[in-house]
């Protein structure tokens, strides 16, 4: 009864934090850290001792299968080469630094415990991501970390997992204290296995979830895929968190091809509820296990003023590795964009449309669908050639291809299915690119961006969790190490959470003119999904669920409406006029999807077009229902 008391009351205070957080302008995380260390002072609370494996087993795969199926997938896969340097390079550079620098003020360490308590603090956490989002900053930013605190956890406890076992290791043989040793091949096999299971798992999530329509066992299933991906692939040997990642990602992508309307407002709703709880239960329990970890380090440490000291230097050296890392960063992604990549794109572009209008002379495109490139031409970044005109001077290999491609730049079939099929792919990657190029160019990131993210790096969850994990018999001055791990994620998130509105008012990083673009970006793409509505009107493929026909003058009648609409309200609350708007919004959602993958349009407006596509549709379906 007691247990289940406690849990009441930390439900209704993760709630109430999170409702006040707002009104505050502090972040809620930071407000349960507050009340969970008051809470422990008090003389009649005893916070019982909570087993690490239940926040890495129980809490981390489902927080991070959450934030994996939101995702923005169009803006992660435009800067996935920064985030996935921010997530692997500078996790396992900061580590090793890190490692370092315990080596030398903590007297006796293993070397293999330093680079562990290194890779516990290097992950940041999503916290940072709601604070500045709050603040208006840039979603460019935003996505680059929210990528890297979904991404940079598995690789921290992947090394950390690395650097324990070769303790146990180094143990058995007598001491061997060399660090790292099979780390490279672990950390592959790891990140192998993980993809594998994860995407398998997510697949067979879709799949299935498709075929049962009970909404409350798709839920049930629903629930249980994070873990589904962890466990096995925990077994195998890889990363159960990368597992959950990667379920989550195919998952999210797929949602809106395989999944009813119901099930995906379902779902977001739900995972938004568990991912708040788990999430603030961690930082709930943070606060209160300070005052013992406080106690025991007075106790063996004569006070906190050596572990205050060194958690102290290691946020010092986490932040200046941070930011170095991140100053290279900005002036590389500053040379992305140049106007001689669109130049080049826009090229290949029209080669294509000549080659397709049978222009073959002077589309310098070759059956095969390489580009014949002149002098000073080069590939263009994200667009991948077909094998094609070779240029000169490429070996003596090179007279029998250039003869070959001769004779099929005579006599091609550019009406063939496959050349058509090609072309088509061809156009498709060279429009992604040039909407790449735009995201860049909309969205440069500057210095000011650049401390944003550094100073946005606050560490939390992962790193309280992971803390707990170090090896009670194989660590020496394992409380040290914990106080250690602990003060360095709240001084993280007092300094760096209070301060962080503070230095995007210094920086004017707001953006006001944002809410502008966004409806002139949602105007045309509700324009796009409008022609698509009209289209499908008089084509004769469109039909009842039922897959009879619709009446002619039903559809001239809904034709009509839509390219002249009525300055009235009217409306015909008909079973078959409910079912040609279902019929033209299962239209509208293939258009959508199709423009998914274009790029032409940001995460954020797709995902509101399709919620409320789904919204209409659920309301027909409602008002269908009472038809019968």
């Amino acid at each position: 009864m007691e247990a289940l008391i406690v849990v009441i009351v930390a439900v209704v205070v993760i709630a109430l934090a999170t409702a006040i957080a707002p009104k505050l302008g502090i972040a809620g995380p930071l407000i349960l850290v507050l009340v969970g260390g008051a809470v422990s002072l008090l003389p009649f609370v005893e916070v019982p001792e909570i087993d690490p494996e239940w926040i890495l087993v129980g809490v981390l795969p489902p927080l991070l299968y959450s934030a994996a199926v939101a995702l923005p997938a169009i803006e992660f896969r435009r800067d996935f080469g920064p985030i996935a340097g921010l997530s692997f390079l500078l996790v396992i550079v900061s580590s090793v630094v890190l490692g370092l620098f315990f080596m030398a003020v903590i007297p006796g360490i293993h070397p293999a415990i330093a680079v562990a308590l290194g890779a516990i603090l290097s992950p940041t956490d999503a916290v940072a991501t709601s604070i500045v989002k709050r603040l208006g900053v840039s979603r460019r930013v935003v996505t680059m970390l929210e990528g890297e605190s979904l991404l940079n956890d598995a690789t921290a406890l992947v090394l950390l997992r690395t650097m324990i076992a070769s303790v146990a290791v180094a143990t058995s043989v007598g001491g061997d204290t060399r660090v790292g040793v099979g780390f490279l091949p672990a950390f592959a096999w790891g990140v192998i296995v993980a993809v594998a299971v994860g995407a398998l798992v997510g697949y067979l999530n879709l799949r299935l979830r498709a075929l049962v329509r009970n909404s409350a066992a798709n839920t049930a299933i629903g629930f249980v895929v994070p873990f589904i991906a962890y466990i096995p692939t925990e077994e195998l040997g890889g990363s159960g968190l990368v597992a959950a990642v990667v379920a989550g990602i195919v998952t999210g992508q797929g949602a809106a091809r395989w999944f009813t309307p119901e099930q995906r407002r379902s779902d977001e709703h739900n995972w938004r509820t568990v991912e708040l709880m788990l999430e603030g239960a961690v930082f709930l329990v943070m606060g209160l296990e300070l005052n013992e970890i406080v106690t025991q380090n007075v106790e063996n440490h004569n006070g906190l003023g050596t572990g205050i000291g060194i958690a102290a230097g290691a946020l010092a050296i986490l932040i200046m590795a941070r930011a170095a890392y991140v100053s290279i960063l900005v002036w590389l992604q500053s040379r992305r964009a140049r106007g001689r990549q669109r130049r080049r794109l826009e090229a290949m572009s029209e080669r294509i449309d000549l080659l397709a209008s049978g222009d073959l002379s002077a589309s310098g495109v070759a059956l095969g669908l390489g580009v014949a490139r002149g002098p000073g031409d080069a590939h263009s970044p994200g667009v991948t050639l077909g094998p094609g005109v070779a240029p000169p001077g490429r070996g003596a290999r090179g007279g029998a291809a250039a003869s070959r491609s001769r004779r099929r730049r005579e006599a091609p079939d550019v009406d063939s299915p496959r050349v058509q099929r090609r072309l088509a792919a061809m156009r498709t990657r060279i429009s992604r690119s040039l909407s790449d190029l735009d995201y860049y160019q909309a969205s440069p990131l500057g210095w000011k961006h650049g401390a944003i993210i550094v100073w946005a790096g606050m560490r939390g969850v992962v790193t309280l969790a992971a803390a707990q994990t170090l090896p009670r018999d194989d660590t020496t001055d394992r409380a040290l190490l914990v106080f250690i791990a602990f003060a360095v994620a709240v001084g993280s998130l007092m300094l760096q959470g209070f301060t962080l509105p503070w230095l995007v008012r210094l920086l004017r990083l707001e953006q006001p003119g944002d809410d502008g673009l966004e409806r002139a970006e949602q105007s045309a793409l509700d324009d796009e999904l409008r022609d698509a509505a009209v289209s499908a009107l008089s084509s004769p493929l469109l039909r009842r669920r039922d897959g009879t026909a619709f009446a002619p003058e039903l559809v001239a009648h809904v034709g009509s409406r839509m390219v002249d609409p009525p300055d009235d309200a009217e409306s015909l609350p008909t079973r078959d006029l409910l079912e040609l708007r279902l019929a033209m919004i299962e239209a509208m959602r293939a258009r959508l999807n199709e423009l998914s993958s274009g790029g032409g349009y940001s995460t954020p407006a797709l995902r509101h077009a399709l919620a409320e596509l789904d919204a209409d549709q659920l309301s027909l379906e409602l008002r269908l229902d009472d038809e019968d």
